[in-house]
């Protein structure tokens, strides 16, 4: 038996908005020290990359701001479901592509523009939809156990597939979803915990039980898939532009959220049959939307 659940969406959404700013500003920081890491590396100056990153004020501030945008997606999503919220990120983009036409002193191409509008259609689409049918509820053991078992899947899949493929030049987008898959994880294990918390509030408070130990197993989730994360996203940093980036962060990211949010949190279960064609729908022209944008990116590079 589940348990509904209070929401303010409108809340939700504006932190969301607040999120994707500081998401966008922060990867646009964190790309110009991660390509003057690289220059540095090119010209022999002392030091590891992970040293010279580190006292590159650009990195550490767009650092801080990557943490600012984590503790606004979480507040957000203690107010609205996962499937309303995270798609909202998608406004990154087109923070970062205005904010670097400003810093280039340069429009973007017509590619560039349309891919961001496909992006952005498809996700307005898919957040008018689901803010139609999700729901919020308490989050059962089963559950959690399922994200958890999907989480050690991808983990087992990524390891065998980076050393089969370790001598092969891995595609730049790669990178960029590997960061989106990974943060699509923490969001939505960061929303197990804030709901099993909340229940656990409202039913008489925090006991050290079975269930309990599986919130704190969810807890050591987020840490593993948020430092897989940032690792793929400092990855892509290095061999995409800052949108590219952000697009796998903002598209990627809420689509597989989106997916574990419906199949396994039950979030959409009274759905009609419609809205989950409409839902896969625009979900597939928010991901053709990233795809045209790495190409687009990589003709004017």
């Amino acid at each position: 038996m589940t348990m509904e659940l209070d929401s303010a969406p409108l809340i939700g959404i504006a932190l969301a908005v607040g999120s994707a700013a500081a998401l966008a500003v922060g990867n646009l920081l964190q790309a110009r020290g991660v390509r003057a890491m690289e220059a540095a590396a090119e010209r022999g100056v002392d030091g590891s990359k992970a040293m010279n990153l580190l006292r590159n004020h650009f990195w550490l501030l767009g650092t801080l701001l990557l943490g600012v945008t984590v503790l606004l997606q979480m507040g957000s999503l203690t107010f609205a479901p996962l499937m309303v919220v995270q798609p909202v990120g998608v406004v990154a983009l087109v923070f970062t592509a205005l904010l670097t036409a400003v810093f280039a002193k340069r429009a973007p191409s017509r590619q560039v523009v349309r891919a961001i509008a496909i992006c952005v259609l498809g996700v307005a689409g898919f957040v008018t939809v689901a803010a139609m049918v999700s729901t919020q509820h308490a989050i059962t053991d089963v559950q959690l156990i399922a994200v958890l078992v999907v989480l050690t899947v991808l983990l087992v899949t990524t390891a065998v597939v980076g050393i089969v493929g370790r001598r092969r030049r891995t595609p730049p987008v790669v990178w960029v979803l590997l960061g989106g898959i990974y943060s699509a994880f923490v969001a939505t294990l960061g929303k197990t915990v804030i709901l099993r918390v909340q229940s656990a509030f409202q039913s008489g408070g925090l006991k050290w039980d079975v269930a309990n130990l599986l919130t704190i197993a969810c807890i050591l989730g987020i840490g593993v898939a948020g430092g897989l994360s940032i690792y793929f996203v400092q990855k892509a940093h290095a061999f995409n532009r800052p949108e590219v980036v952000v697009a796998g962060l903002t598209v990627v990211d809420p689509a597989v959220a989106v997916v574990l949010g419906i199949a396994i949190l039950g979030e959409a279960s009274g759905a009609p049959m419609w809205a989950y064609l409409a839902l896969a729908a625009a979900g597939a022209v928010a991901m053709s939307g990233v795809f045209a944008l790495s190409r687009a990116e990589a003709r004017t590079e």
